[in-house]
């Protein structure tokens, strides 16, 4: 990019001058606005050549952009897999829980079964008072197992919430950072398309 002082002019200052003369302008006051005329014109100039932008910028302006963009999805990989890999293992934890709770319900049953077969060869009111004092215990474990259940359902669902929640939540990150892109990329685009015309009006 030339200085001002070395830019060349669009226009024939002498021709100006003269002008300039026939319309009644001495030889000094013609020189000293066609002058003035130049170095209005030539600080234009310098304006317009400060704001454009050179296809090596543009370049790099671009391949910023893409850095951007692969670095935001790279941690977006990251993050999706370091959080949903945490509800997993909760899930996880929660079936074996539970599954142990089954295991726990069976093997209850099969005792009180068994002790009341034990029991039918007793004498009749021992067998009564044991029996009733089987049924009492095996409806407190009933009860405490069901508790228990349905407190690790409750768990279990709070964690599909929590799961749908972070799901919702990065759909729309990616889906906000996508329009960022697509407007930064647009702006850009904008932006080369305002520099070619520039160039094409100041050549032309």
């Amino acid at each position: 990019m030339t200085k001002s002082g070395n830019r060349r002019l669009y226009f024939d200052t002498h021709a100006l001058v003269r002008l300039l003369e026939d319309n009644g302008f001495t030889t000094q006051q013609a020189e000293v606005i066609v002058r003035m005329m130049v170095r209005t014109t030539n600080s234009n100039m310098d304006l317009i050549y400060n704001d454009m932008v050179t296809k090596v910028q543009q370049e790099i302006m671009l391949q910023r952009v893409f850095s951007q963009i692969a670095s935001v999805k790279k941690d977006m990989i990251i993050l999706e897999k370091s959080e949903f890999s945490t509800l997993l293992a909760e899930n996880e934890k929660v079936k074996v829980e539970l599954l142990q709770l089954k295991v726990q319900l069976a093997d209850v049953m099969n005792k009180v079964r068994f002790d009341n077969i034990l029991d039918m060869n007793s004498e009749k009111s021992s067998m009564k008072e044991m029996k009733s004092e089987h049924e009492k215990r095996l409806m407190e474990s009933r009860t405490e197992i069901m508790e228990m259940n349905a407190e690790q359902n409750r768990h279990l669902t709070r964690s599909n919430m929590k799961i749908d929640t972070e799901v919702a939540g990065l759909k729309t990150m990616l889906e906000a950072h996508k329009l960022d892109t697509i407007k930064y990329l647009a702006g850009s685009v904008f932006t080369c398309l305002t520099v070619v015309l520039g160039f094409y009006r100041i050549w032309m």
